[in-house]
């Protein structure tokens, strides 16, 4: 018998019991469409994290203000105003493991052009917050030394501040109020989009830390002692972050002449490493969820052996007939065996539409993000195949072997 003839004899037999079939293929059908959910799920939780590392930057670490106790009531983190320009810059050149150390201040405020304006963050900033943050200009030019040296009124603006203020004009060299204080913008921001906690990093405008300082704030006790909000660490490729956390932290303590066994008046985090975790959290959730899927293509490969044995019972004279006219064993436990294949196969495509469906809804009304791959799909297909010649060999074994005689006298 031809593979083509053993084809179209399975597809009449499964033909046959029309009902019983789909049921059979029920378990495939769910199993392939759970695990490519899943896996488009998980992965597009990964692809998330990514971006979010993307945009933070790589090998960055954030320098905070600690916290301070009053009546030993402690008021939480950022509360204690120590972090100056200075720190920054005795960061930057005394750990050589640091590329660049950016203070950094943020305050909020309505932005005005023309007869538009908008709320948003403003920043602080010197030129190498861009470098620490991997963060370009789309157009435009970095500030220079003399701006950030005298308070310039100049300043950078995020896409969505552009956008809102602009419109499709070109905002450079176009003037905006800060606080009431006209300023000329020299740059706009490349795009950035959301962050880890879904705000969104474009929402900004970035004026020279010493404008902030002196304009903005007016001159206060604070801005005359330099003091920043927060400095960003960014490492050389290749180098230890840890290293460079632990020369951080003992140069600090030194600045801060913290005796030993005192709590540090700063804190360091490990922004990198954090979402790292978060990455490797979801794919270790992606595998979980997908090896619990794949139960279910186990279960619908058992019950293809359930029906495939039956199949046999009920075909025993069948069998017996078609050895009588010259069928060889190897020709029936071919016939069965592409039964088996093809309930399987033919679950497992449903299975894909299915999972391709239940994708896009979760990715549409759930509003996740999702990602479903090539390599998903011919990962579930290929195990529905699998389960489909493991599970239907023992039936197709048995009807193989089979004696003539006792199969045509089996009632």
């Amino acid at each position: 018998m031809s593979w083509l003839a053993a084809l179209r004899s399975a597809w009449r037999a499964l033909a046959a019991n029309t009902l019983r079939s789909i049921l059979t293929m029920l378990g495939i059908i769910i199993g392939v469409a759970a695990v490519i959910t899943m896996i488009a799920v998980g992965r597009g939780a990964t692809e998330r994290v990514q971006a979010q590392m993307k945009g933070l930057g790589s090998n960055i670490m954030l320098v905070l203000p600690g916290g301070v106790s009053q009546a030993g009531v402690r008021l939480g983190a950022q509360t204690r105003q120590r972090l100056t320009e200075e720190d920054a810059q005795a960061i930057a050149l005394e750990i050589p493991e640091v590329q660049v150390a950016a203070p950094t201040s943020r305050t909020s405020g309505q932005v005005v052009a023309g007869n538009s304006n908008w709320g948003t963050t403003i920043f602080g900033v010197t030129n190498d917050y861009l470098e620490a943050r991997d963060w370009g200009l789309v157009s435009g030019r970095p500030f220079d030394a003399a701006e950030l040296a005298g308070s310039a009124k100049v300043a950078w603006i995020g896409a969505t501040v552009a956008r809102e203020l602009f419109g499709d004009q070109d905002p450079v060299d176009q003037m905006v109020r800060v606080r009431g204080v006209p300023m000329t913008i020299v740059g706009v921001l490349d795009t950035k989009g959301q962050n880890s906690l879904g705000q969104d990093q474009d929402d900004v405008l970035m004026i020279p830390i010493s404008t902030l300082r002196n304009r903005i704030w007016g001159g206060d006790a604070a801005s005359r002692l330099k003091r920043v909000g927060s400095i960003s660490v960014k490492v050389h490729e290749g180098m230890s972050m840890r290293a460079a956390e632990e020369g951080i932290t003992e140069l600090l303590r030194q600045r801060f002449k913290v005796q030993p066994g005192t709590e540090d008046p700063f804190a360091i985090r490990n922004l990198t490493e954090i979402l790292q975790a978060q990455e490797s959290a979801s794919r270790i959730m992606t595998l979980l969820l997908a090896a619990v899927a794949g139960v279910s293509l186990v279960v619908g490969g058992i019950g293809i052996m359930n029906i495939m044995l039956v199949s046999v019972t009920e075909r025993t004279r069948e069998i017996g007939l078609r050895m009588a006219v010259g069928a060889r064993g190897r020709d029936i436990l071919a016939q069965f065996l592409i039964e088996a294949v093809t309930l399987a196969l033919l679950g497992g495509a449903i299975g894909v539409a299915l999972g391709g469906l239940a994708t896009w809804g979760v990715g549409h009304f759930a509003g996740w993000q999702v990602s479903m791959t090539a390599g998903a799909v011919l990962l579930a297909a290929g195990f529905s195949a699998l389960v489909g010649v493991f599970f239907g060999y023992y039936p197709a074994r048995r009807a193989s072997r089979l004696l003539p005689i006792q199969a045509l006298r089996y009632e």
